[in-house]
């Protein structure tokens, strides 16, 4: 495996782990604290992480058959978009800031910009 594929793929390992671990989290210390809302805005938060990680590991079994500069720009983008998209969300619930939901569409849109570039990642024959 490539050192790049390799690294990403650590990176949705590590990805998957957080939000199972969020996941429980929320499941368990934050259901008696939280209006069903905003506990329903954390698991959004937790779905996203966790279908990206999968995404993310597939990307990354896969990397042989993309290009690589472009599959690396498709990783990073997708990992900062998460970072923005969850992390916005668990740090709303978390703290009760509800302005911090108004970045949470900078990270759609650059979740949805990491599979547009992921989209032309793959090679011509």
């Amino acid at each position: 495996m490539e050192t790049s594929a390799r690294r990403w793929f650590m990176v949705a390992c590590l990805l998957a782990a957080t939000a199972i671990a969020l996941g429980a989290f929320g499941s368990h210390a934050l259901r008696a604290r939280l209006e069903p809302r905003m506990l329903e805005v954390f698991e959004i938060g937790v779905r996203y992480q966790l279908f990206h990680a999968v995404s993310l590991l597939g990307i990354s079994l896969g990397w042989s058959r993309l290009q690589p500069r472009r599959a690396s720009l498709a990783c990073g983008l997708m990992l900062g978009g998460l970072t923005i998209f969850s992390g916005s969300l668990y740090l709303m619930v978390l703290t009760g800031i509800r302005m911090l939901g108004a970045i949470t569409p900078i990270g759609g849109v650059t979740l949805i910009a990491s599979w547009v570039v992921l989209a032309f990642s793959a090679r011509r024959n």
